[in-house]
């Protein structure tokens, strides 16, 4: 495929993706401008973050430190004068706080007290060294479900990540991020994390962001207040394979 065929296929499903939206936001009163997209790169080339920056997308997501950085780097040579945003959105190992806050402007993925301060530690660090300029958003990944392996704070874990987070200046507490429970209901998922939202907000009134909705969900997403929804296939096209 040539890099135009792409550009034509990608600003289809970006229109797509976007009446989509518009839709989900009519039908639940509310306006397009208050949800974001979230387009996840993962599995896909630099060169495919470039043609959606060049048709006005401006914040990414991947969620493989190693894989991010190189892309990062990657995009950064191809379209040096864009301004975007990258999100890490993946399960996060305390290992890798180092290497993502060279890279990332937001971690979603939040969910335990030792990451917190593995990112506070790094981050601060970064900014002494010069390789980020500002504090890192962070989002508290809620789990929605009692299932292990996706990551995700117990909803009793909400508030003292938060006041811990709020401790330090190196990050920024912006809202919480979840993923709708395999083969559950996702009007139900959703529901709850506007429910734990709306608390964090009465303590945390900056903390204003609920990303959730991918591509199979969003619109039942922005019926319960996401505010940034997350969308991969729908945009990009199936997964590519990728080694391990």
């Amino acid at each position: 495929m040539t890099e135009e065929m792409r550009r034509a296929e990608l600003a289809d499903s970006l229109r797509e993706v976007r009446d989509r939206v518009d839709r989900a936001c009519l039908a639940a009163g509310r306006r397009p401008d208050e949800v974001d997209l979230l387009a996840v790169t993962k599995t896909f080339p630099a060169s495919d973050a470039a043609l959606l920056a060049d048709l006005g997308m401006t914040e990414f997501a991947e969620n493989r430190e190693q894989e991010a950085r190189e892309k990062v780097a990657e995009f950064a040579a191809l379209r040096p004068e864009a301004t975007v945003r990258w999100h890490m959105v993946g399960q996060l190992q305390r290992n890798k706080a180092r290497a993502v806050v060279r890279w990332a402007d937001v971690v979603e993925s939040v969910d335990s007290e030792r990451l917190v301060e593995a990112l506070r530690r790094a981050t601060a660090n970064a900014l002494d060294a010069g390789e980020r300029q500002r504090p890192l958003d962070v989002l508290l990944q809620v789990s929605l479900d009692e299932a292990t392996g996706r990551g995700g704070c117990r909803p009793d874990d909400v508030p003292p990540l938060a006041d811990m987070i709020m401790r330090t200046s190196d990050l920024r507490l912006r809202g919480v991020m979840a993923v709708a429970p395999l083969g559950g209901e996702p009007d139900v998922a959703f529901a709850t994390l506007s429910v734990i939202s709306e608390r964090l907000r009465r303590d945390h009134p900056e903390a204003v962001e609920v990303s959730a909705g991918m591509s199979g969900d969003l619109e039942s997403a922005v019926a319960h207040g996401s505010t940034r929804v997350r969308v991969g296939t729908a945009l990009l096209g199936g997964r590519r394979l990728t080694s391990p």
